[in-house]
């Protein structure tokens, strides 16, 4: 197996400066939750609990529904989605570039039991796993409303060539 470079070519000279926040007011913390607009309800909440996510609380005033996994991460499915676009996503399927968030990452621990996981709960892996050269390896899938969803692990030291079909990521897919 080759070996796949951790860090991308253009960024081998490249200069390090250290990141001085400016003082702000608003001192952002953390994302508290993402929120992912979906068509279908059931058909969104057994997708996402295939990734350990249940139902943490219901709302009756609002198309909204709180998950949580074990790690406390919150996602907001908003259950109000209208499929124009014949399951294409336009952040990500169309040619023209539109502004939006086009993927959530999340980190995991060993993307190989992830990916193996994946393929036995039968989830297609889009793209992936591929290197940025940031010393991370990420696999990317859809949820069944073509949201782009990313797991993302630290490369450890020799780890590159032990993950099968690792390859340097490349933005076209």
């Amino acid at each position: 197996m080759k070996a796949v470079p951790l860090m991308h070519p253009s960024l081998s000279n490249a200069r390090v400066t250290h990141f001085q926040p400016p003082t702000a007011i608003m001192n952002i913390e953390r994302i508290d939750h993402i929120g992912i607009r979906v068509t279908e309800r059931q058909r969104a909440l057994d997708f996402y609990a295939l990734l350990g996510f249940e139902v943490a609380l219901e709302v009756d005033f609002d198309a909204v529904l709180v998950l949580k996994n074990a790690k406390g991460i919150e996602l907001n499915l908003i259950v109000n989605g209208v499929d124009t676009l014949g399951s294409r996503n336009i952040l990500m399927d169309v040619e023209q570039k539109h502004p939006g968030i086009t993927h959530v990452a999340f980190a995991v621990e060993d993307i190989s039991a992830c990916r193996a996981d994946l393929t036995a709960k039968g989830i297609l892996i889009t793209q992936g796993p591929v290197s940025f050269g940031d010393g991370h390896v990420s696999l990317f899938f859809r949820d069944p409303d073509k949201n782009t969803l990313e797991l993302r692990s630290r490369l450890k030291p020799g780890e590159e060539d032990q993950i099968e079909g690792l390859s340097f990521y490349d933005p076209k897919g």
